[in-house]
């Protein structure tokens, strides 16, 4: 995730499931306040430091998948919001004064229904003399306890950690041939009632056998 720290402005607005969600109203131009922000900082630093720990993102009226970006994103960090046309973009622009760029241009990547491969292998995934390039991916995932068991083994694991959330199994070995360590994408997935799990690049992943 870089040196980023939340910014100390209001902040609005977030989606939060893979089904089409309705738009921004006039409500969502109270934002987020900066308490909030950091909430959502220490939470995703303790997802990415404990990959396949659950965390839970702060309750603040908003859904919770664009919740991230909304917090951590400057003029400095360009956006790419995977939705075209939609209107939260304009949202995270606005609030957040980053830049909507190309998604292989992007420091954060939002996806706005279920994570692809193809949204995967798009991404910067950042180079072995600038690995802090790479993008962080922030994805919906409609539940961490429905999907096919896998193990997690890396930095931040204690020995093996089995996993269940349920993301396209085509994302992994993706993500794994995307590119090679220190570079690499940083991955958080969030489900609708805000809970997150971490999967930074140094994590293995593989199925679990029965």
């Amino acid at each position: 995730m870089g040196t980023h720290r939340p910014h100390d402005r209001p902040i609005r607005g977030a989606v939060n499931t893979t089904s089409p969600v309705a738009g921004p109203t006039e409500s969502h131009a109270a934002g987020l306040t900066p308490a909030v922000a950091g909430s959502v900082y220490r939470a995703m630093l303790e997802a990415l430091s404990r990959p396949g720990t659950r965390v839970t993102l702060p309750h603040s009226g908003f859904p919770p998948v664009l919740l991230p970006v909304l917090a951590l994103a400057d003029l400095e960090t360009p956006v790419h919001l995977t939705a075209a046309g939609t209107p939260w973009r304009d949202v995270v622009t606005t609030a957040t004064g980053a830049p909507h760029v190309s998604v292989a241009r992007a420091r954060f990547v939002t996806a706005l229904e279920a994570l692809t491969p193809e949204t995967v292998v798009a991404t910067h995934p950042g180079t072995p003399l600038a690995p802090e390039a790479a993008a962080l991916v922030i994805a919906p995932v409609e539940s961490l306890d429905d999907g096919p068991a896998l193990t997690f083994r890396g930095p931040g694991v204690d020995g093996v950690r089995t996993v269940f959330a349920a993301v396209d199994a085509a994302v992994w070995p993706a993500r794994d041939e995307h590119a090679a360590f220190p570079a690499g994408i940083d991955l958080l997935f969030v489900t609708p009632d805000g809970d997150a799990l971490g999967v930074p690049r140094t994590t293995r992943i593989a199925r679990k056998e029965n």
